[in-house]
């Protein structure tokens, strides 16, 4: 099934990702057909209408939509964030409802960081109060994925003592989403604010697991977009050893393909280095995943910073391999260049990937 899939995601986006990335824009019919094909997180189970695919097999999926366009694999990832919350905290109702129309063609985006509030998730200002059969929600949440396209919107917040997470439909009353103008990188993936004014909503629409510690909350639905974008850099790093080694061969200097060059051929030599890196280490973490093992979690952590530092330094080597080929901010290579610098910060910086794994090595001493 995944070939199918990375077959049909390939037709859809044709030639269009470098248009889409000037724009700074994706086509909302392309979003809704691809949600309405469950593409958009694919490990919603059957039951649900999903594909239900596997960590292992929806992570391959993962790479190939991010080796085509770093913004739709965003979108991706959001959609897929969202569908793990409602799986993994909403009740059986909750999860009937929502998860199917995220397959169904309905579009989501999760609400985690604010200007005050990246890493440090307890210092989340958001907060949500139920009021009678209502929730009200008031915060403000900064630099959304998929936020512009959203219909849903999974917010987290504060929520008495501990946290909570609350579905808001985008157009409640109260809600206003404004999109980032410039973004460095994944410049289509509709990266927005989004301000809550005494939003009301539903009850029902308050997942499970309300009360929990705020930082356990986020840390459960993180897990997933951790996965999903150490996938993606895999998919940029394919999708730059592709273009590099085309052009390697084809371009000559000297009487010769410029891939016969010894320090040209010592870039194309790490780029393979850092695929093949980045590759095993999220097979490893989708398996311990696959098998809800213990280790997931830190393998995932792992991943994550492993896929996102390699795709940054292999599209680093991609771009000195096209030189002024790759110089006109335009192509492949180029929108993996800053895409790739986005993913060391994006789903927990590099920074804080390594102060979580060197928690994990202490843990075991």
């Amino acid at each position: 099934m995944p070939d199918q899939l990375a077959a049909e995601v390939t037709a859809l986006v044709g030639d269009q990702a470098d248009h889409w990335d000037r724009l700074g824009l994706l086509p909302h019919e392309l979003l809704r057909k691809m949600s309405a094909r469950g593409l958009l997180c694919a490990q919603v189970a059957t039951e649900h209408g999903g594909l239900g695919l596997s960590s292992a097999r929806s992570g391959e999926f993962t790479a190939h939509v991010g080796g085509l366009d770093s913004s739709l694999r965003s979108v991706m990832t959001s959609q897929g964030m969202a569908a793990w919350a409602i799986q993994r905290l909403g009740d059986a109702e909750q999860r009937a409802g929502l998860l199917r129309g995220l397959v169904q063609g309905r579009l989501a985006a999760v609400g985690f960081s604010e200007a005050a509030a990246g890493s440090d998730v307890a210092a989340m200002d958001t907060t949500v109060r139920t009021e009678g059969d209502e929730v009200v929600v008031n915060g403000t949440k900064v630099w959304i994925t998929a936020a512009h396209y959203a219909d849903e919107l999974v917010v987290f917040g504060r929520y008495g003592e501990g946290g909570a997470a609350v579905v808001i439909p985008r157009d409640a009353p109260g809600v206003a989403v404004e999109r980032v103008p410039d973004p460095l990188g994944c410049r289509a993936a509709g990266h927005s604010t989004v301000s809550l004014d005494e939003v009301r909503t539903p009850a029902h629409r308050l997942l499970g697991g309300a009360g929990m510690p705020l930082p356990m909350l986020v840390t459960l639905v993180l897990a997933y977009g951790r996965m999903s974008v150490a996938w993606g850099c895999v998919g940029i790093l394919r999708g730059c050893l592709t273009a590099a080694g085309a052009h390697a061969r084809s371009r000559r200097q000297f009487g010769r393909p410029i891939g016969e060059h010894q320090l040209v051929g010592r870039h194309l030599a790490e780029l393979l280095v850092s695929e093949q890196i980045a590759t095993r280490a999220c097979e490893h973490a989708s398996a311990l995943w696959d098998a809800n093992a213990p280790d997931a979690v830190t393998a995932t952590v792992l991943a994550k910073h492993v896929g996102a530092t390699q795709a940054a330094r292999g599209a680093a080597s991609a771009l000195q391999v096209l030189a002024s080929a790759g110089a006109d901010n335009s192509g492949l290579v180029a929108r993996a260049y800053r895409d790739a610098k986005l993913m060391e910060i994006i789903e927990g910086s590099n920074e804080l990937c390594q102060v979580m794994l060197a928690e994990h090595v202490l843990s075991d001493s």
